[in-house]
């Protein structure tokens, strides 16, 4: 390999050096999944290394991997200077809403790796927010250091295609849209996945509460509560409840499952009599699945995957009061998804694997 024109000098992918870059093991279910999606893509005998917090999800999807301390800056970006390739496997890692230093986390490990001569590809990425200008700047500078490129949304595609326009890229579907589809069962809970979010002070918390213990109510369902992030979304039942929000009738039928695994989730989803997720991932998963749902959008992500899905989609900045919200669900609860429609939208996702295996064998 030339350090300087970055030319790799093999052209087979499966004897490539390949470092996965992604917010994996930290206990979010959602980057699992995508992981999984990603290792399914790639060619057999490829030199694999993962960054991970907690090796034991990526062991359980790749058991003889070599997991990298994806919180260990010094560890990464070793692996990345040595790789033939860095692959930035999904998500939005190229933001700056989480924190700055996420973003320079990122930004350095795509200079690493074309200071060490392998190439930066990313996979199913959305792109942004960035909040700040010096954010803005340092993304448009690197973004034309990438192989090639695919985007989960259209905002992100169209907005890499003006600061990076040699570069190969595509858009379509969130990666997770190719998993399987399967049966929908009914029957059963009200299925949430919510999250903490800074869109909601008491007063929001309280309408949609106020909307789920009525709809629970009338059509007799018990309320589970997916925690999707464990350390996130886990807690979140009993620190409304402690905040004096959830009534006692919702708080008596409502229960916490702290998702471990894809199987855990589709078990939950399946037998669901409506889904109400805020987290991306839940919405792709239980859609997958045909479940009756009713999105509700803390970032534009969601509300695209919504319309994309024809799933009603409630914004958490504009809420509607609680009649209107209950008159929402209510219209969703049983009704299930049109599995040819979804079968299109697998269909268009699958461009992301094509993108990078044509970069891969180059």
């Amino acid at each position: 390999m030339s350090p300087v024109s970055g030319v790799l000098a093999v052209n087979h992918p499966g004897s490539q050096k390949i470092l996965l870059c992604g917010y994996y093991g930290e206990h979010n279910l959602g980057d699992d999944a995508l992981l999984q999606v990603l290792l399914e893509a790639l060619p057999a005998g490829l030199s694999l290394r993962i960054t991970a917090r907690d090796p034991e999800p990526v062991r359980a999807l790749q058991p003889d991997v070599l997991i990298v301390n994806r919180r260990s800056i010094s560890a990464c970006l070793k692996q990345a200077y040595q790789a033939d390739a860095v692959i930035f496997g999904g998500g939005s890692l190229l933001q700056d809403s989480t924190s700055v230093k996420s973003l320079i986390y990122y930004l350095l490990l795509i200079a690493v790796t074309r200071l060490g001569g392998g190439r930066v590809l990313l996979w199913g990425q959305g792109l942004g927010p960035l909040r700040r200008a010096i954010s803005r700047w340092a993304v448009r500078s690197v973004l034309p250091l990438c192989a090639s490129a695919s985007w989960r949304d259209q905002t992100s595609y169209d907005l890499a295609r003006r600061w990076a326009p040699a570069v190969p890229m595509c858009m379509a579907p969130d990666p997770v849209w190719q998993l399987p589809r399967r049966q929908w069962r009914g029957g059963g809970a009200i299925v949430l996945s919510w999250r903490p979010t800074p869109l909601l002070d008491d007063q929001g918390w309280c309408t949609l509460l106020s909307a789920l213990d009525r709809l629970s109510f009338e059509v007799q369902a018990p309320v589970i509560w997916l925690a999707f992030h464990a350390d996130q979304d886990g807690p979140l039942s009993d620190t409304l409840w402690e905040r004096g929000l959830m009534s006692s009738r919702l708080r008596h039928c409502s229960s916490t499952q702290i998702v471990t695994s894809l199987q855990t989730v589709f078990n939950t989803v399946d037998r669901a009599r409506l889904v109400l997720p805020m987290r991306l991932h839940a919405l792709i998963l239980a859609r997958l699945g045909g479940c009756p749902m009713a999105a509700l959008s803390y970032d534009p992500k969601v509300e695209a995957a919504a319309a994309m899905a024809d799933v009603p989609c409630t914004q958490l900045s504009e809420l509607p009061v609680v009649d209107e919200l209950v008159r929402l669900w209510r219209s969703a609860v049983d009704q299930p998804a049109d599995a040819e429609s979804t079968e299109r939208i697998r269909s268009r996702a699958s461009a992301h694997g094509t993108q990078l295996m044509a970069t891969l064998q180059q």
